[in-house]
């Protein structure tokens, strides 16, 4: 028999940093029902594998799921390797290009080991749903498609504006919603967590769960992570910006190098640092409260939450030694032991620079390395230069962007 902590002081952990909370009620009956009976909750988190790495965004899902489990629920972490190949069309505008198998089983060998960086493995039970979806007869199907009704599904955003427009929707679309909400049938969950972008999926979970005779689950959504380069609207004090996605390039990985993770930290704005530390900082709200009214200065504060993270996903050495790495090149002259070379192919008398940045992955485009050369902030071999229609002729030049957030490479021209 499980011992619980009071109701109160559940509820003041699971809900901080949560965005929709539409059964709050139920909920706290739920918890005290936990604390009555000492039977943990089963509270569920769902993830298809569409991609190798996670990210910090994706870990402040996996967060919220570890504070159930640390309160003593059972956390159920559930691949979605059958889901992930019929794709899930939230939030998107046009028909997402579907996966192979061999992509999808590839994405989700790496996808368990990355959240046992959050989660305690020994605790936590891992489902892949294909277990149930793949084992589905054609006529659970049907009996699965005649629990919902099309005007139903018309209520996603995405899918009436796509009717609205004329723009085809897919058969195989509409079948997704009911293929993620029949995982809780099949998982016989009492909460369900996802993203904002999911609560239609989370809150169609809870309706089939009724319809096939089970007590629906409760349903948390926390909010998306915006990526290192939001920004706080100064009219609405609101963090505004793209969310963090390696497409973008605005991520921070959790199997980055414990250096580059520092580092990239440390260019998060100043004051959205602090969404960063409500969405996935171990300290308590108190704690965060006295450390905002109390910090020295943002790098100290940036710092402090660079080596938690660090920390937990890779060592508490790997912090220290990750701020000492960054002090020392960052803080004086000095230059980092392992600046990537990259050899750029020349056809002519050389490379132009501002290209050249941008094949080193120094700038996100050509037209960006111009403008920071113009501006002073690119230094070829200790030499600040401000010629934006210099070149790089054969040889080997060490080049450096940036002032505060310096990055290197060795650009090798042949």
């Amino acid at each position: 028999m499980t011992a619980f902590l009071p109701v109160s002081e559940q509820l003041a952990i699971l809900t901080r940093g949560v965005v929709d909370n539409p059964l709050g009620a139920e909920l706290a009956l739920r918890l005290g029902e936990a604390e009555t009976s000492g039977v943990p909750l089963r509270v569920k988190a769902g993830f298809d594998p569409t991609r190798p790495d996670l990210h910090l965004g994706h870990a402040v899902l996996l967060t919220k799921l570890r504070q159930f489990q640390d309160l003593g629920h059972q956390a159920i972490l559930l691949v979605g390797d059958f889901t992930a190949l019929v794709g899930d069309p939230t939030g998107q505008n046009d028909l997402r290009p579907r996966l192979t198998r061999e992509e999808v089983l590839a994405a989700a060998t790496t996808y368990t080991d990355q959240a046992f960086r959050i989660l305690d493995s020994e605790r936590t039970e891992v489902r892949f749903n294909s277990e149930w979806l793949g084992a589905m007869t054609s006529f659970e199907l049907v009996e699965l498609l005649a629990k919902q009704t099309v005007s139903r599904m018309l209520e996603r955003n995405d899918f009436a504006a796509r009717h609205a427009d004329n723009r085809p929707i897919w058969q195989h679309e509409f079948l997704y919603p009911l293929l993620q909400g029949y995982d809780s049938v099949a998982l016989r969950s009492d909460v369900e967590l996802g993203g904002t972008d999911q609560l239609f999926n989370l809150l169609m979970g809870r309706d089939l769960q009724g319809k096939y005779g089970q007590r629906g689950q409760v349903v948390l959504t926390v909010p998306i992570l915006e990526g290192t380069d939001a920004k706080i609207d100064p009219d609405t004090l609101r963090v505004v910006g793209k969310k963090m996605s390696k497409s973008t390039g605005n991520y921070v990985g959790l199997r980055e190098a414990p250096a580059e993770m520092f580092r990239k930290i440390l260019q998060v704005d100043d004051q959205v640092i602090w969404r960063y530390f409500e969405l996935l900082s171990t300290r308590g709200s108190e704690e965060v409260a006295e450390l905002r009214r109390t910090a020295p200065n943002p790098m100290a504060v940036k710092a402090l939450f660079a080596k938690e993270m660090i920390a937990r996903f890779h060592s508490a050495e790997d912090a220290a030694s990750a701020e000492a790495e960054f002090k020392r090149v960052y803080s004086g002259d000095a230059v980092p032991d392992d600046v990537p070379e990259v050899i750029i192919e020349s056809s002519g008398a050389g490379v132009w620079l501002a290209k050249a940045l941008s094949v080193a992955g120094l700038v996100k485009s050509t037209s960006e390395g111009r403008r920071l050369v113009e501006q002073g902030g690119v230094e070829v071999d200790s030499c600040r230069t401000a010629d934006a229609q210099m070149t790089l002729a054969r040889g080997t030049y060490l080049v450096r962007v940036g002032s505060k957030q310096r990055r290197f490479a060795r650009i090798v021209v042949t």
